[in-house]
């Protein structure tokens, strides 16, 4: 039953990570912030000490919200949050869309007017949990240039497959795809 698991060691800390299908060739392990209070402030940390300085924190409506929120709060800087639909109190919301490893399908982010001019000429700190295709990624850096902010980095605790061979993120420890 072990081969149903992959041990990650990440910012000090130990985690039994669920492999989970994505395909008839493909599992993943599930990295996940939600509930897990301990890895979420180890991580927020951890990348803070690698990250360069930055006004604000973009992070894509997911699991890296409370990563996000735990950065902010350590930080100072405020993050905002790309959204994955329209909402009514969203000034002239811009869009773009994606397609993720874990959602299969093509999906929109969404960023409206009221925190998209804040980013003009600021540093931005994009934050997610994990990078693997950079299907997320790349449609949060089109929203952060779209309001012109300068994107000062780009981090993540996991680098997932071939992503963890990327010069253009910052990002803690690997996580092995486990092809069947």
């Amino acid at each position: 039953m072990s081969d149903a698991y992959y041990t990650l060691k990440i910012a000090g800390l130990t985690r039994r990570l669920k492999k989970f299908p994505v395909s008839d060739s493909l599992d993943i392990a599930a990295f996940i912030f939600f509930g897990d209070v301990e890895l979420t402030e180890a991580c927020a940390k951890a990348l803070l000490e690698k990250c360069p300085d930055f006004d604000y924190i973009v992070t894509p409506e997911a699991k890296s919200i409370p990563l996000a929120y735990e950065m902010s709060r350590r930080s100072g800087k405020k993050y905002i949050v790309a959204r994955k639909g329209v909402k009514i109190y969203m000034d002239r919301p811009e869009k773009v869309c994606d397609v993720s490893l874990t959602t299969q399908s093509e999906q929109a982010l969404y960023l409206g007017h009221e925190d998209g001019d804040l980013l003009a000429g600021k540093r931005v700190l994009i934050v997610d949990d994990v990078i693997s295709t950079g299907g997320s990624l790349k449609a949060v850096k089109q929203l952060v240039e779209r309001f012109k902010g300068d994107i000062a980095a780009c981090c993540a605790p996991i680098a997932e497959g071939d992503a963890a061979e990327r010069k253009d993120i910052i990002f803690l420890e690997k996580l092995p795809l486990f092809f069947k």
